[in-house]
């Protein structure tokens, strides 16, 4: 049974993503050729009446499934072979462009074709991504030696010629043209198939340069003389083909002298082959004395030494200069051959030597299945090796980078166009895997779109957004190309007057990514949201970014086998338009009025459907919620004149994160259009309760609901619970709500069994609700803090010393207090926070994001603190 690891995203989303150096291939073959060879080749290297039997192979239904999923045909060979043919008569060109998808370059061996029957190196180029480059065969070379420097030149008359006189001409001429090969920029190595001619045996140069060498040259070459008599020479060719070990020897010894000079590689078939092969001499152990005998030479072993994989991998570990491709396995072999062999080169081999190839030749559809199933056995065989905790996914991800592109292109000297994606970089990708450009347009249409916001959350909890119209959207797409933005960097160093703080420059732009995983209709009828990762323009990680900091967080915690589910609670408080013609700019809105308004009263929704009264709104705001998959658990009043609360379902971080910011934006478009204002101010009514972002939070990997997983969880929060207030408490009216004894989560850092008034709630084993956070907070921040800290109670196993708690902690005497380690309480205010986050060292996050949070923080206290109490509490209602 075949397993795959789909929860392992990242590394899954480096096989899919990475391109593919094709370290070793043959060209294709033209129009014109391809009747004259057999189509069912592609799967084995069977030849003549063996090829008929290779229906009844592993390798060759596995090539029908994989070609008929993509053709769109039955799963027959014969189906397979019609689809094909309607492909090239179609659009040839379109169809190798599918085939050659993922292909970064190809280092092709030309040597192996009939002229004229083949296209060349060169004019692959346009279906790759970055220039192909040639690998010269030398054997090849050697035959043109003899044919065009030899017979050509001296014709009838090397007849008369000794063989010392050949011997030499044909060294010095070789020799000139490897050299000349060595030095082109267009040929990246060199290849042997001296395997095929005698095996890997390869004699010492001295006894290649003797008179059984030369007598085999002259030999080779009287042979390919025809003479016919009474009449000028009738014709040249190689009759005789280069097959004996000393001349053969002689060959490659020149080459890796040659190779050698210009720091090129040398690659060597070994294994696998057809059937002219001698198989038992094909085994690179044979190499292992040239091996030594040239430590500084770099040498390729082709095709996975198959069946010899142990004895390649065994040599390209210890050796230095050796390294090992996985090639021509796929597709010749079965799936289960194909695993066994890129485990076994993965017992010794170091992924550093390891090399990818395909070994297509003529027809390009076995590309296109050479690197399906390489990709495919990769997730496979890594995603084991990942579960067992062998390697953990990052380093999985670095092995994909390195064998399918780093590798070759730092041994062949490459230059490519394209560049390995990084870790966050991977993490859209992943966040993207079932969205290409094509199902992207095909949801838009779904859902009606008339305008695309791509929206992000700033460092002063501000929803920011562009809006773009869809027929810009499908142009891009269209195109091929990404939807991307460029946004200043200042956008993460303004206060909410877009005034810059002094530590941030207007200076630099950041890449927007859209993350299409995240999209979601709403918040109005025509219009569709998704939330966005930011880059540097090179691509590399932006250490300020909000969702990429909380999804290298949540990264860590996969690291240590942990998941977690996450449930917010949306308090708010609605509020009217003000009647009076004559009111100001800031008292445009007015408590609600509402008759006896109180905490779950049905009387809240007493006039649902009467025109102008909120409930009308609160209708069309969870039909907008439901439609945009936000699935909502509870709604009911809340205390305040006009208060109510969404109880949201739970959901992985991100996406929990994501989905409460959506809902804020549902409720503030929805109220708007039906003429009232919703507010998430902490604390507008001074006698009255104020609102939160309560949120619940369960460990919901294996064994998270043990209380020696969570409680040392729940332990780390509670030791770095001063510092990480500064995100959940994040503004200064923040701290007007955390008052005792009103259910608010007051002012002990503590916690409690089904209390409401500790700050951290234990519901059931993991599932613990965290009241000390409201609607200011950016929840990105807010949750990537609370993560942190539990993750670290976790490594360090840090004991939960707090007793649980019963009472109000506000009530207890000092010395009840202590008795249930009660000791610490809650920053009095926001400057104590930050001056708390900044003395917290061991809470573990990023230094350069704390930094950059502090001093924007800073830039809105100055702006804040200078107002008088209403002048503040108004602004903060225009704005949240």
């Amino acid at each position: 049974m075949t397993l795959t690891y789909s929860h392992l995203k990242l590394l899954n989303a480096a096989i899919d993503a990475t391109p593919l150096i094709d370290n070793h291939a043959h060209p294709l073959l033209t129009p014109e050729s391809v009747s004259d060879h057999p189509f069912l080749s592609i799967a084995t290297e069977a030849t003549g009446d063996a090829l008929q039997d290779s229906k009844k192979s592993l390798s060759h239904v596995r090539t029908v499934k994989h070609l008929a999923g993509v053709l769109g045909c039955e799963q027959t060979w014969e189906a397979v072979e019609a689809a094909v043919e309607r492909k090239r008569l179609e659009s040839r060109d379109a169809w190798i462009k599918r085939c050659f998808e993922g292909i970064e370059t190809i280092l092709i061996d030309d040597g192996l074709d009939v002229e004229g029957q083949a296209e060349a190196y060169s004019w692959h180029s346009q279906y790759t991504k970055s220039e192909c480059k040639r690998i010269v065969r030398i054997e090849t070379v050697a035959a043109d030696v003899i044919v065009r420097k030899l017979i050509e030149r001296d014709g009838a008359n090397l007849i008369s010629l000794d063989e010392n006189r050949i011997f030499e001409d044909f060294v010095n001429f070789l020799w000139e043209a490897l050299v000349s090969f060595a030095y082109d920029r267009n040929v990246v190595a060199f290849k042997s198939i001296v395997c095929y001619r005698y095996g890997l045996d390869i004699l010492p140069l001295e006894s290649a340069k003797g008179s059984e060498a030369r007598r085999e040259l002259a030999d080779i070459v009287y042979k390919g003389v025809k003479v016919t008599p009474g009449s000028p020479i009738s014709g040249f060719s190689l009759q005789k083909r280069i097959a004996h070990p000393l001349l053969n020897s002689l060959i490659v010894r020149l080459a890796a002298d040659a190779a050698r000079g210009a720091e090129k590689p040398i690659q060597f078939h070994t294994g696998l082959g057809d059937n002219d092969i001698t198989l038992a001499k094909s085994s690179p152990s044979h190499l292992q004395n040239f091996i030594r005998e040239n430590p500084d030479l770099k040498i390729v072993l082709l095709h996975a030494g198959y069946p010899w994989t142990r004895e390649t991998a065994y040599l390209a570990a210890m050796y230095p200069n050796v390294y090992a491709d996985i090639g021509e396995v796929f597709p010749c072999i079965s799936r289960q051959g194909q695993e066994s062999v890129l485990r076994e080169m993965l017992e010794v081999c170091p992924w550093s030597k390891i090399l990818c190839s395909t070994d297509g030749h003529g027809f390009p559809e076995m590309y296109l299945t050479a690197i399906t199933q390489l990709r495919s056995v990769l997730k496979t065989v890594l995603g084991e090796l990942v579960e067992t905790q062998q390697l953990d996914e990052k380093q999985a991800v670095q092995l994909v980078q390195d064998i399918l592109f780093s590798n070759s292109k730092k041994l062949y000297n490459l230059e490519t166009k394209s560049d390995l994606l990084n870790l966050s970089q991977l993490a859209i990708t992943a966040s993207n895997t079932n969205w290409n450009n094509h199902t992207i347009v095909q949801k838009l249409q779904s859902l009606n779109a008339k305008y695309l916001r791509v929206s992000w959350h700033d460092y002063t909890s501000s929803n920011k957004c562009r809006l773009i119209p869809i027929k810009q959207v499908f142009k891009t797409l269209s195109s091929g190309k990404p939807l991307t933005l460029s946004i200043a960097k200042a956008s993460f160093g303004m206060t909410q007057i877009d005034t810059l703080i002094p530590q941030a420059s207007a200076t630099g732009m950041y890449t927007v990514h859209t993350d299409w995983s995240s999209l979601k209709p709403g918040p109005t009828k025509g219009h569709v949201s998704c939330y966005a990762y930011f880059t540097e323009l090179d691509g590399s990680d932006s250490a300020l970014c909000p969702r990429a900091i909380l999804h290298k967080t949540m990264q860590k915690a996969a690291a240590q086998g942990l998941d977690f589910l996450l449930g917010f609670e949306v308090e708010f408080i609605v509020l009217e338009r003000n009647p009076d013609a004559s009111a100001t700019s800031l008292d445009r809105f007015q408590t609600l009025r509402s008759d006896g308004h109180s905490w779950s009263v049905s009387r809240a929704f007493a006039d649902w459907g009467r025109e102008s009264s909120f409930t009308t709104a609160i209708d069309e705001i969870l039909d907008s919620l439901d439609e945009a998959g936000i699935e909502v658990d509870q709604f009911h009043a809340e205390n305040a004149p006009g208060q109510f609360e969404l109880v949201l379902s739970p959901l992985p971080p991100l996406e929990a994160c994501d989905s409460i910011l959506h809902a804020r934006q549902i409720l503030e478009s929805v109220a708007a259009r039906h003429g009232f204002r919703v507010t998430l101010h902490p604390k507008p009514f001074a006698n009255k309760c104020g609102s939160a972002s309560h949120m619940h939070m369960s460990i919901s990997s294996p064994g998270g609901d043990k209380p020696e997983v969570y409680e040392p969880f729940y332990a780390g929060i509670l030791e770095h619970f001063r510092a990480i207030t500064a995100f959940t408490y994040s503004n200064p009216t923040s701290h007007e709500r955390m008052v005792d004894s009103a259910w608010a989560g007051g002012r002990w850092i503590t916690w409690g069994t089904e209390n409401k008034e500790m700050p951290l709630r234990k519901v059931e084993g993991s599932h613990w609700e965290v009241k000390a956070i409201d609607g200011l907070a950016n929840p990105y921040f807010a949750v990537t803090a609370l993560l942190t800290a539990g993750m670290d109670g976790i490594q360090r196993n840090a004991p939960l010393t707090w007793k649980d708690c019963e009472g109000d902690p506000a009530r207890l005497s000092a010395e009840e207090r202590a008795k249930l380690g009660i000791e610490k309480m809650f920053p009095a205010n926001l400057r104590e926070a930050l001056q708390a986050l900044q003395g917290d060292e061991s809470l573990g996050l990023e230094p350069t994001f704390v930094q950059r949070y502090i001093h924007s923080k800073e830039g809105e206290l100055a702006l804040l603190e200078p107002m008088t109490a209403e002048d503040r509490r108004q602004w903060i209602m225009e704005r949240y």
